[in-house]
């Protein structure tokens, strides 16, 4: 199991089952249009774009995703965080080597978590081709391998803020840097029901 310390105003959804993936969606966009009822269109249109990016971190074999409802200076941080499970025997060196060509990639070691491959990208998401968007999103991936497992854990960082992307890394960088492993008690093992959250905290 893992512990992930993420910003205050980033938003939590698991994403298995589906029921539990679409309640989640409920109560943000009931959070979010609080004291608003005068947008039905605009707050059913919302609801599906947010289903659509759960089930597509589903899809991905995402296990958690995080949305970001961070501001400064009235302006939106979007970001997006997807966790993610790769269920292989996988050393972060191997990682590496399988990234090279596709960004920039190199070894590092996380504080708590030990070595990682990080990957940076960017790339045109659909999305920005569909708004006519010139910018790109910058992608941050770290893969992971969890202790005595043949698993990793896989973090994909997002954003389409291409003039502040830097900052934005600089802030992956410290949420990922926070990543701890954490071992299950044997009390943990027989209340264990396979729901992330409660082996991930924010």
């Amino acid at each position: 199991m893992f512990g992930l310390i993420t910003p205050e105003d980033w938003y939590r959804i698991p994403l298995q089952p589906q029921d539990r993936r679409e309640a989640s969606v409920a109560a943000l966009v009931k959070r979010q249009f609080a004291g608003v009822d005068d947008q039905p269109v605009l707050r059913r249109k919302t609801e599906e774009q947010l289903l659509g990016t759960a089930e597509a971190g589903a899809e991905q074999g995402g296990a958690v995703l995080y949305l970001s409802f961070l501001e400064a200076g009235g302006i939106p941080l979007s970001a997006s965080l997807l966790v993610s499970h790769l269920y292989e025997k996988f050393d972060a060196l191997d990682a590496v080597a399988a990234l090279v060509g596709s960004g920039e990639v190199g070894l590092i070691t996380l504080p708590a978590a030990g070595r990682a491959a990080r990957l940076v990208r960017r790339e045109q998401s659909k999305q920005s081709r569909k708004l006519g968007s010139e910018f790109q999103d910058t992608v941050v991936e770290y893969f992971v391998p969890v202790p005595d497992r043949d698993e990793v854990l896989m973090l994909t960082f997002s954003t389409p803020l291409e003039p502040i992307a830097d900052a934005m890394v600089e802030l992956f960088d410290a949420v990922a840097g926070t990543l701890c492993w954490q071992r299950q008690s044997d009390e943990d093992v027989q209340n264990y029901t396979g729901d992330e959250e409660a082996w991930a905290t924010n």
